[in-house]
């Protein structure tokens, strides 16, 4: 991330000798102090009960046993059955010469079990199992997807597509500022795990957030409108390209930063455990989705998350998008183990590497991981390996990829893919995608002039939803928002 995103960080947490049980250590690090922050400004109604000295005593092993379950000796690895040509196993990629630069040849994998069940009691910790289970039903010749869920896959990745190509047009025509960060290329991702979510469950993001919005459920109108930087916005304009939030639609945010938006996702499964488990909200079965690159992999805010996810088995899955440039530096030479998926075995979770270019793929294992989160039997480790199309941002002149590289990515567009395999599974005619490629134009030209023609915020917005008090800082006694005075940038406000 370039030290030119900014971003305005007004967590405040709580007196902690008051609110905290006293097991938790009172020196807490930047995640911790997100994680906290959003539990303890989340609108839970905490029970007047004895202090908890752990939040969930029954998922934690005991010393004795955490320590067997956590032996090395446990994660051997085992080699994936390497067959490309399979329709029914997608989660499978070459043994020699591999498309993706960073892609692995070979995949732990899980004992016989199909569940995924880490049984952390019996002090067995496993890496990860088959997520594609074989589809069995002979009268769909054991196609992964029905023509309706096809047809919404295909519409969902062309609405990422199309709006994405708008927003580099608007932005080169001055009608957004600061940075955009296009998500072309990416498209199956979002796609393959979002439209498997109910509207309850929480997505995540990052600085590249307009399409996991879209994905969600915002509509194209407030998602433009809030780059426009206009009222309409799903922030009133006062998010921009990388701060979507939509409460509706538990779209909690994009994250200027680089792992920023973890330790908020982790917050947020642990508030559906903790309804589930404490509050005894028995139909709170909630996932929490937290997307983020490969860059952020090697940042301390991961790593931490990790921990306490796997510890107590929260309900949420980190999809890492690997699109192997980190801005302008390569995946290969940033990290130590460029296989990103293992380090979730470090931590006692499954970790799957899956081909992001191929929604397929990615749908069959954000199933398996997203009922693991639902069923209770914890988090997961995703490892999607993908490719964007343009630079990191409109800003960026794309220099330093090779024209090679990015030509053979291009080939590979998970758009053009679906399409081919719709077609010629007789799952969709060539009219049917032409249709929907019509209606998501009209849709987008829509949204840009919606946008265009609705009213830019007033200036007394500026310090709303900045401070905790709305009737302090940025209020005058006679009621008046102190940035309307005259006076008001002429020096510093008397309080």
């Amino acid at each position: 991330m370039s030290l030119s995103h900014h971003h305005l960080n007004s967590n405040i947490l709580p007196t902690l000798s008051a609110t905290i049980p006293t097991p938790f250590p009172l020196v807490f690090s930047a995640p911790i102090v997100s994680f906290l922050s959003f539990i303890f400004y989340s609108p839970l109604s905490l029970p007047s009960s004895p202090p908890i000295f752990s939040p969930f005593p029954s998922s934690l092993p005991t010393r004795k046993k955490m320590a067997t379950a956590f032996s090395p000796s446990k994660f051997a690895a085992q080699p994936f059955p390497l067959n490309t040509t399979s329709q029914n196993n997608p989660l499978t990629i070459p043994t020699t010469a591999s498309p993706f630069l960073g892609s692995t040849r070979k995949l732990i994998r899980l004992s016989s079990s199909s569940n995924l069940n880490i049984r952390r009691r019996s002090g067995t910790v496993v890496a990860v199992s088959d997520v594609v289970k074989e589809n069995k039903s002979k009268s769909t010749l054991n196609l992964l997807i029905t023509k309706e869920e096809g047809l919404e896959l295909y519409e969902d990745m062309v609405l990422g597509r199309a709006f994405e190509d708008m927003c580099a047009q608007m932005y080169y025509r001055g009608k957004m500022f600061g940075f955009v960060h296009l998500y072309n290329g990416q498209e199956a991702i979002s796609t393959g795990f979002i439209k498997l979510l109910k509207q309850q469950d929480s997505v995540v993001s990052t600085y590249r957030d307009h399409v996991h919005a879209l994905s969600k459920g915002v509509s194209a109108r407030a998602v433009m409108s809030e780059l426009f930087g206009k009222t309409t916005g799903c922030c009133r304009g006062q998010g921009g390209s990388m701060h979507m939030f939509s409460r509706e639609h538990n779209v909690l945010g994009g994250f200027a930063f680089i792992g920023e938006g973890i330790p908020v996702a982790t917050g947020a499964a642990f508030t559906s455990k903790y309804k589930r488990e404490v509050l005894k909200e028995a139909d709170c079965d909630h996932v929490t989705l937290a997307f983020f690159g490969d860059g952020t992999c090697n940042n301390g805010q991961f790593f931490e998350c990790l921990n306490m996810a796997a510890l107590w088995k929260l309900p949420i899955v980190f999809v890492v998008e690997n699109n192997l440039w980190a801005i302008g530096m390569s995946h290969l030479r940033a990290t130590s183990d460029p296989q990103i998926y293992k380090k979730g075995p470090a931590f006692g979770m499954p970790g799957v590497h899956v081909n992001g270019m191929d929604v397929l793929k990615v749908r069959e294992v954000a199933k398996e991981a997203i009922g693991r989160a639902r069923r209770g039997e914890g988090p997961t480790l995703v490892e999607c390996e993908t490719y964007r199309f343009r630079g990191h941002s409109l800003a960026d002149p794309d220099e330093l990829r090779d024209p090679a590289e990015k030509a053979h990515y291009a080939a590979r567009d998970p758009i053009t893919a679906l399409k081919k395999y719709l077609i010629e599974n007789s799952l969709a005619s060539e009219a049917d995608l032409k249709a929907i490629d019509k209606k998501i134009d009209e849709v987008v030209e829509e949204a840009v002039e919606f946008a265009d023609e609705s009213p830019v915020p007033p200036r007394s917005q500026l310090l709303e939803n900045v401070f905790a008090d709305p009737k302090g800082f940025g209020i005058g006694p006679d009621g008046q928002y102190r940035c309307e005075d005259p006076k008001f940038t002429e020096g510093t406000a008397q309080v």
